[in-house]
């Protein structure tokens, strides 16, 4: 089974109680997002493997760690994805971004995928997952699906609040994939909705309510 992991990091819960005032405004909300990426991708990429490098100092020669690989993907659910790529870019400028399109259907409350755009070789990635919200679990799920079955298989997911029923659903279906979020929130209303939550994360990212 896999791990879930919630990064309670002091500034991370500071910065996720002002994302959750209704009162914060879009422009405030979308740097606050990029910086808790950031944060959270220290701890997303913890695990990396390395390999030992020569490296000559203006002092000397020494033996240092570096990456062992250097192919990775950031990979958002559109499109409220796409507010967490930007802190992870910062502290990864070489991972390349592929997008999943998918939004939910309302009276079904299933998703829908829309787009689906890839670097040639992701395959070869450690893929990253992004989504602020892991809500029913369905859009995750599907997104991790379809990248399955075109061939990846080093697959981290990454929410900045979660609910219980989404994070059961995603370790149901792929229980080789860990999940890290920076809160695990109480469950879900009626109309699927994180509780507490923070509202609509897309929304409140574009300002489009």
């Amino acid at each position: 089974m896999s791990e879930v992991h919630v990064l309670d990091h002091p500034l991370i819960t500071h910065k996720l109680a002002i994302m959750r005032d209704k009162d914060t405004k879009s422009p405030e909300f979308r740097q606050l997002l990029n910086e808790i990426s950031m944060l959270m991708g220290y701890e997303v990429t913890r695990n990396l493997e390395t390999r030992p490098e020569t490296v000559e100092t203006p002092i000397k020669t020494t033996e240092c760690q570096v990456l062992a690989q250097d192919k990775f993907t950031i990979v958002p659910i559109l499109r409220a994805g796409l507010g967490m790529v930007e802190g992870l870019l910062t502290l990864m400028p070489f991972a390349r971004v592929g997008h999943i399109g998918m939004y939910r259907d309302e009276q079904t409350k299933e998703p829908v995928e829309y787009y689906y755009k890839m670097p040639q070789d992701v395959t070869e990635s450690t893929i990253i997952v992004v989504d602020p919200m892991l809500a029913t679990g369905g859009s995750a799920v599907d997104a991790i699906d379809n990248l399955k079955k075109r061939g990846c298989t080093d697959i981290r997911m990454m929410n900045l609040v979660a609910a219980p029923e989404g994070v059961a659903a995603l370790q149901k279906a792929h229980p080789d994939v860990d999940i890290y979020v920076a809160a695990l929130d109480e469950g879900l209303t009626e109309d699927a909705y994180i509780t507490p939550g923070l509202g609509d994360a897309g929304d409140r990212i574009f300002g489009t309510k």
